[in-house]
């Protein structure tokens, strides 16, 4: 290897899209905004009413963040992330509705719906459930077909989304991950990160080398689109302020996409 070209390597930039949940009770949304570029609006599943959607949109609009849906099962009292008993049909009405809540809004802001982006037990259930990932699909398509689904590393949602939607990989910062690229519950304790310096690293090892290691030391490959901090974690804003000035020291710009 030349001279030239070991330079050429340490010189190459790389982006990410870096999302953030909001619209969603918290009370950082103003501040998190500036710091990411695109952001996952809570559209009343398991949390948000048109009033907090419309917010949302006017900061991503003001702070150029990609608008997207973040649809869930409707289940206000578990926030989304248990399991829910409901039909394929009723499951098709409520994803649709809260979708096209969004997007509405977003029309009448002169803005534009870029993503979908699940929430919770919906979000995890598309790792392996054929129907359900069927009726995502299926959904999107029919709203509109240029929209972007962020789907997890692997799933199910993911292959069948090939050849019909732009899709985007995502990785969690601020999350353990198990062997099977699912998330490590919030159940068990260490679950979520909260160690800006351990996210930094976790992230950068996504984004420049696409792989995660796990805690006995085996790794998970994978090439990412974007990476999600969530705004519910503690210190979340000092997380992305922190992500924002060392991302870019290592040539790793955060640009939408």
């Amino acid at each position: 290897m030349t001279p030239s070209t070991i330079n050429q390597q340490q010189t190459t930039k790389k982006s990410i899209d870096l999302n953030c949940d909001l619209g969603e009770g918290g009370k950082h949304d103003a501040e998190i905004m500036p710091l990411i570029s695109s952001c996952n609006i809570a559209c009343g599943g398991h949390f948000g009413n048109e009033a907090s959607i419309a917010i949302c949109i006017e900061l991503a609009m003001k702070n150029k963040v990609n608008i997207g849906a973040h649809s869930s099962y409707p289940d206000r009292k578990n926030f989304g992330r248990l399991p829910v008993e409901i039909s394929l049909a009723e499951l098709k009405k409520e994803i649709t509705e809260q979708i096209e809540r969004v997007l509405k809004i977003a029309k009448l802001k002169k803005g534009r719906l870029h993503h979908v982006k699940p929430h919770g037990k919906f979000y995890n259930d598309l790792m392996t459930d054929v129907e359900k990932a069927e009726i995502l699909i299926d959904v999107i398509l029919k709203i509109d077909p240029k929209l972007v689904l962020f789907v997890p590393p692997k799933s199910v949602v993911k292959k069948l989304a090939e050849g019909k939607l732009k899709t985007m990989t995502e990785g969690f910062a601020d999350r353990k991950y198990e062997a099977n690229f699912r998330l490590v519950s919030r159940q068990k304790k260490g679950a979520v990160l909260t160690q800006k310096e351990v996210i930094f690293e976790q992230v950068f090892s996504m984004v420049s080398k696409g792989k995660i290691t796990l805690e006995n030391g085996s790794v998970l490959n994978e090439n990412f689109d974007t990476i999600c901090v969530h705004s519910d974690t503690p210190n979340c804003v000092e997380i992305l302020n922190y992500l924002n000035q060392k991302l870019p020291k290592k040539n790793i710009q955060i640009s939408r996409k």
